[in-house]
C-alpha cells in the first residue's frame, strides 16, 4: 500500500486462495473471503444484481507477481470476473498490471525488463558485466520501486482486457478452468508448446 497515491488509488490486497469460479457454486462462491472483499470494495455486487453504476474505481487493476504462480492467480480472478462480472470486461474496466521480472544495471544506467526474451535481447546489446536483479514477487520491490514500475501511470504498463469473441472466450474457460481433466490436457499437449501468449 506505500507505493501507490492515495488521492486516486486503492489496493485490496488478497491474502487467502483464490476460489476456482469455475469448478464452485454459488454458495461456496458467496463464502469466500477474497471474493465477498472484492464485490464489497467494487460495490456493484455480482450475476444479476450487479448494478455497473454503482462501480467504484474507473480502472479494476489485477496486479500479480510476474512468475507462475501470479498467472495463475491472474486466470482464476479473470474466470471471476467473466463469469459473475462479466459487464466489467465488456466495458473495459479490467486491467492486467505488467510488473517486471527483472531489473539490470549497467554503465550506470538502469533498466526493468518484463520476461526472458527481452532480458536475453538486452544481454546481447551490453558489454561488461550487468547487474542482474530478478523479481520473484511484488513483495520484494521496495514501495518506491513498486511506484515506479508498477503503479505510476507515467511509467506502468497495462494490458486492457478486452472480449473479442465470446464463443472462444466461453470454451477457454471451460476448458481451461473446468473440472475435467481430459479437454484441457489434450489442449496443452495440443498447444503447449505453440503459445508464449494466450489471449482469449
Amino acid at each position: 500500500k506505500q507505493g501507490r497515491d492515495r488521492r486516486f488509488q486503492a489496493i485490496l490486497p488478497l491474502r487467502g486462495k483464490i476460489l476456482n469460479v469455475e469448478k464452485a457454486r454459488l454458495h461456496k462462491i458467496l463464502e469466500n473471503n477474497e471474493i465477498r472483499s472484492m464485490v464489497t470494495a467494487l460495490g456493484i455486487n455480482i450475476g444479476e444484481d450487479l448494478d455497473i453504476e454503482k462501480l467504484r474505481y474507473y480502472k479494476v487493476i489485477i496486479m500479480t507477481d510476474a512468475d507462475f504462480d501470479g498467472a495463475h492467480i491472474k486466470t482464476l480472478l479473470l474466470t471471476f470476473f467473466y463469469r459473475y462480472m462479466k459487464p466489467l470486461i465488456e466495458r473495459g474496466n479490467i486491467y492486467i498490471a505488467q510488473p517486471p521480472l527483472y531489473k539490470v544495471e549497467y554503465n550506470k544506467k538502469s533498466q526493468y525488463l518484463f520476461n526472458d526474451q527481452e532480458l536475453d535481447d538486452k544481454l546481447k546489446e551490453i558489454e561488461g558485466n550487468p547487474r542482474i536483479q530478478r523479481y520473484k514477487g511484488l513483495g520484494e520491490m521496495n514501495p518506491e520501486q513498486l511506484w515506479e514500475t508498477t503503479m505510476n501511470p507515467e511509467n506502468r504498463v497495462l494490458k486492457r482486457i478486452e472480449l473479442e469473441d465470446n464463443i472462444e472466450a466461453e470454451d477457454m474457460f471451460t476448458i481451461l478452468m473446468g473440472s475435467k481433466v481430459e479437454p484441457r490436457r489434450d489442449f496443452i499437449y495440443k498447444h503447449g508448446l505453440e503459445v508464449k501468449e494466450l489471449d482469449f
